[in-house]
């Protein structure tokens, strides 16, 4: 497989991923049954594999090693962030209790959906500053 076929692959999967982060935790609040189901347990597991593997992929082709770039740190750094929330933010869901009633997993969940969202502005930047590299810089007075 190719880098662009790959890049798609992953933009899919990164996309795939955050819809179903984002439903699962809303259907957590709502209590819906759905998110106790299996599939709801096994399909995330599936995206975020082709996820990480469209990843390594991506790196392997073009021979970059992942601690290389200071913007593929942060990504990294961002991810090992990212799992423990969500997985705190879902836990309930996964025990079978009563889904997402906890004041713990609705901050764990913003928090979460805030760290993707920087890890995805780390990838369109290509800057560990994020959206925050986009900001016009102040010319230096002196």
């Amino acid at each position: 497989m190719d880098y662009a076929t790959l890049k798609w692959v992953h933009i899919g999967a990164v996309t795939m991923s955050f819809c179903g982060f984002a439903a699962r935790g809303y259907g957590a609040f709502s209590n819906a049954s759905w998110v106790r189901h299996r599939l709801a347990r096994i399909l995330p597991v599936a995206v975020d594999t082709v996820l990480l593997l469209s990843a390594v992929g991506m790196l392997w082709l073009i021979r970059l090693p992942p601690w290389s770039q200071p913007w593929l740190r942060a990504k990294l750094v961002g991810v090992t962030i990212y799992i423990p929330l969500g997985v705190l933010a879902l836990r309930s869901t996964r025990a079978g209790r009563a889904a997402g009633s906890g004041t713990i997993n609705l901050v764990s969940w913003v928090s979460a959906l805030l760290v993707f969202g920087y890890i995805v502005s780390v990838a369109l930047t290509k800057s560990p500053l994020g959206l925050l590299a986009w900001l016009p810089v102040a010319p230096d007075p002196h």
